[in-house]
């Protein structure tokens, strides 16, 4: 029972730490590192020190270099192209907590979560701000949403999707 009531510590903190950034996201357009840094640390540790982990520690480390690297490569891209930048490296440096957090194979129901929901609610945020859609938008908030989704119900867009497909 200990170790239950731990968990639900771990996931609570989680999950605040994870509000607090969408938070600051949505007011400022920035990540902080101060943060941000911290949370890939101990998504690393909390799967490689702990019994309690969500995953094992070599898919926490594939995670955190998998999300980093996922966004910074479709940065470079979309700057090549546009020569300016679409995604912020907060946003990157979110993506390595969750995946240290969750491990890599959950990376895409993030991303695709974090997508979607980006979508509707870029689509809201220009609106009620009065702006084109060529203005930026904070996407931390729906990555951390996401964040939050796929703590509470693990891998529900695999199991949705496959369920249909049986």
């Amino acid at each position: 029972m200990g170790n239950l009531a731990l968990l639900d510590w771990v996931q609570i903190c989680l999950i605040l730490t994870l509000m607090y950034l969408a938070y600051i996201d949505l007011r400022t357009f920035r990540l902080p590192d101060v943060i941000t840094y911290p949370l890939i640390l101990s998504g690393l540790m909390f799967s490689g020190f702990s019994k309690l982990g969500f995953i094992s520690f070599q898919d926490s480390v594939i995670g955190a270099a998998l999300g980093y690297s996922a966004l910074r490569l479709l940065n470079l891209l979309y700057r090549l192209v546009k020569k300016q930048d679409g995604v912020g490296m907060g946003d990157a440096k979110l993506l390595a907590a969750l995946g240290a957090w969750f491990g890599w194979y959950s990376l895409p129901s993030i991303l695709l979560i974090a997508s979607l929901s980006g979508l509707i609610g870029g689509f809201i945020w220009l609106q009620w701000n009065k702006q084109s859609h060529h203005s930026a938008f904070p996407f931390g908030p729906f990555l951390a949403f996401a964040g939050i989704i796929e703590l509470l119900w693990p891998q529900t867009l695999q199991t949705l999707l496959l369920s249909k497909l049986a």
